[in-house]
């Protein structure tokens, strides 16, 4: 079963482990995502190692077709990002048997 986990309950995480005021930890969070936004919006390809990588794409321009009334329509090309997953993120997701670490949930380097 799976649980949806917000900003809010990540940044109250962090707060928590970090002991670093609510406020200053959602500016922070919250500055981080708007760069990544921005960087992709230029084309601009991230690399956060072992987590992974964002880019952009396009979707080349086709037809399509309406299955209930079967008629043709064009779709226009689109942009769309692409998430790359990382070495350490794969690890975690394919382990069967780990365990997440208590800071931030993933394994830890040179363990």
């Amino acid at each position: 079963m799976t649980t949806t986990i917000t900003k809010k309950d990540l940044i109250d995480r962090i707060a928590d482990q970090t002991g670093t005021k609510r406020v200053v930890v959602k500016r922070i969070v919250q500055g981080f995502l708007d760069e990544i936004i921005k960087e992709l919006g230029r084309g601009n390809r991230l690399e956060f190692r072992d987590f992974g990588v964002f880019e952009c794409k396009v979707r080349a321009a086709r037809i399509a077709q309406n299955p209930k009334t079967l008629e043709r329509v064009k779709v226009p090309e689109k942009r769309t990002v692409k998430f790359k997953i990382g070495r350490m993120m794969k690890q975690e997701l394919v382990d069967e048997k780990s365990t997440p670490s208590p800071n931030m949930g993933g394994p830890q380097r040179g363990s």
